[in-house]
């Protein structure tokens, strides 16, 4: 897929990493990204960065390429999770750095994706994992997002915002029934707290999607795929569909609808 005739090229990454210095590195990636005419939001927290970023694609490649090997980060963006895509119109209204103690909330300490998470699955491969009876299917995330699309058989946990993942856990999954647990989320950072969460809490295998359901979406075809519905991105553009193009929903007047839930990712 080209991006380079695109007018508009978007950029959703994260990585769960030390950064201790996360708040002396806002002000240098906010200047950072100003001077490349980049609108979205980033989160730097002690855990890791997460964040979406828009903006001509000479300038997004610029943007990922100090990310990964630039001085600001010294190296220790060495696992970034990157996926880019493309938009018709430039999908943010303007650039946000922002502190957070998570840089997705869960809000459990013993949770911590720098020590473990789950068992990645390519996006190959997963049909494979998902198709095994003894497998349980779960999306993490938001009901609202969920309603929009999801894969075939996969659970609902009905929550409003990503923090209420644990109550849903400690009342409905159980270690001991629940061998084979299989989950996903929109770029994979959810699942990557969600995993460590369960691993804490004593359950044997733990998989999710690695580079979650836009990486699906992107790689596997819509012949094969197990996908139904659309994917909510937590932008102007509302959804992607296959191949991560643009589903409409904007011109449909759905901008946002739901989005009073917080950005999870």
């Amino acid at each position: 897929m080209s991006d380079r005739n695109s007018v508009t090229k978007v950029a959703a990454f994260y990585q769960f990493a030390p950064l201790p210095d996360y708040r002396e590195l806002r002000e240098p990636l906010r200047t950072f990204c100003a001077g490349l005419a980049l609108k979205g939001s980033v989160l730097l927290a002690q855990e890791g960065i997460n964040g979406t970023v828009a903006g001509a694609p000479e300038a997004i490649d610029t943007f990922a390429h100090a990310l990964v090997y630039g001085d600001m980060f010294g190296g220790r963006l060495d696992n970034l999770e990157l996926k880019f895509s493309t938009a018709e119109a430039m999908p943010f209204g303007r650039l946000k750095v922002r502190l957070k103690k998570e840089i997705v909330t869960l809000g459990d300490a013993a949770a911590d994706p720098t020590r473990q998470v789950g068992t990645y699955v390519d996006a190959t491969e997963w049909n494979a994992l998902i198709s095994s009876p003894d497998t349980l299917l779960l999306d993490t995330r938001n009901a609202f997002e969920v309603a929009m699309g999801t894969f075939e058989g996969a659970v609902d946990p009905g929550i409003g915002s990503f923090g209420q993942f644990k109550d849903f856990a400690a009342a409905r999954l159980d270690p001991a029934k629940h061998r084979r647990i299989a989950m996903f989320c929109t770029g994979g950072i959810r699942c990557e707290k969600a995993s460590a969460h369960l691993l804490a809490r004593g359950f044997a295998e733990v998989y999710h999607l690695k580079g979650g359901i836009l990486k699906y979406l992107e790689e596997v075809p819509e012949a094969q795929s197990r996908w139904r519905g659309e994917c909510f991105v937590f932008d102007e553009r509302v959804a992607l569909g296959h191949g991560l193009r643009e589903s409409g929903l904007r011109e449909q007047g759905l901008l946002k609808q739901d989005m009073g839930h917080g950005r999870d990712e």
